[in-house]
């Protein structure tokens, strides 16, 4: 039934539905393909290489005080929030199919690793669309602070904790030789391709489902919360241009960021293909961060916009 409105739609409503295309592979094209690929091959050539373990040596004593993992399962986390989502899950499957994590630690990891990137939400987010700059550093700990201490927790817990922290690579790398290094780059570079152009289909498809949804007979505000949570791009955009004051704006955007909309559950999905980490554990986690992360984001709208009534300004 879903895919027989979702042709109707393009049968129907053609120039939309080429205009959204459009956009979706514009996105991608110009902000996902330059900023994610190079990171996509760099890390698939150092985790079929062996030498993640070399590349955290020095800032694992740091990380490991941010969150207990493994030194490989420290790469994870060192790439999960510095290179932004997808990487995260990406990386912690292609360590997991390598050997170099356990299960467990890597269970909990592609949930507390898998975020949007810091420079997406400080350059897109707040600078170019809600055009509040001033809030970057609150925002971080809006987002970034309730998946890291649920990963504390979640170790914590674990009653392999002491065998994952004390994890080592089980991975061997292998034999010195140009042709063998040559290998690994050209695996490094086409898999980073692959990777990136099933992200380009999952957005131009996401894009499309949202504009689909502005044409139903809804309230703009229902509208918006359903562009926002199947699209984050497109959402943080019908957000940014909507009447609503600059707290509601502010407040959805963070929402829809911590969720990553149901674009961002199926290219998780596509990530973790043939690994067995569970996605359904993984939207559970997301809903949970997402609550917690819209009481913080309302705590920091109260704050900076005391004269806000939130529920007076969603209609």
């Amino acid at each position: 039934m879903c895919i027989l409105i979702f042709i109707v739609y393009i049968l129907f409503f053609p120039q939309d539905a080429v205009t959204a295309a459009t956009d979706g592979l514009v996105l991608w094209y110009e902000r996902v393909l330059p900023s994610l690929l190079p990171f996509a091959i760099l890390s698939n050539i150092l985790i079929y290489s062996g030498f993640t373990g070399y590349l955290v040596k020095l800032l694992y004593p740091l990380l490991r005080l941010i969150l207990p993992a493994s030194r490989n399962g420290s790469f994870v986390l060192l790439s999960g929030f510095l290179f932004g989502f997808p990487m995260g899950s990406k990386n912690c499957a292609e360590m997991l199919k390598c050997g170099q994590l356990e299960y467990q630690e890597a269970e909990i990891l592609f949930m507390v690793t898998n975020n949007i990137s810091p420079v997406f939400i400080s350059s897109y987010i707040l600078c170019q669309e809600l055009h509040m700059p001033s809030l970057i550093p609150l925002s971080y700990l809006v987002i970034f602070l309730p998946p890291l201490i649920a990963g504390r927790l979640l170790f914590f817990f674990t009653e392999k904790k002491q065998s994952v922290s004390n994890h080592s690579t089980t991975y061997k790398k292998p034999a010195s030789g140009s042709q063998i290094n040559f290998k690994i780059i050209d695996a490094g570079i086409m898999n980073g391709f692959e990777t990136l152009t099933r992200l380009g289909g999952y957005i131009m498809l996401f894009s499309m489902i949202s504009s689909m949804f502005r044409l139903l007979p809804l309230p703009e505000t229902t509208k918006l919360m359903l562009t926002g949570l199947t699209e984050i791009t497109n959402g943080i955009k019908a957000a940014s241009q909507s009447p609503l004051t600059p707290a509601c704006r502010y407040l959805l955007a963070m929402t829809f960021t911590a969720f990553g909309g149901c674009s961002g559950l199926a290219q998780t999905s596509s990530m973790i293909k043939g690994t067995g980490l569970s996605i359904k554990k993984y939207g559970i986690f997301k809903l949970l961060m997402t609550l917690i992360t819209a009481v913080l984001a309302w705590s920091v709208v109260t704050l900076v916009y005391p004269s806000a009534f939130l529920p007076v300004c969603l209609p």
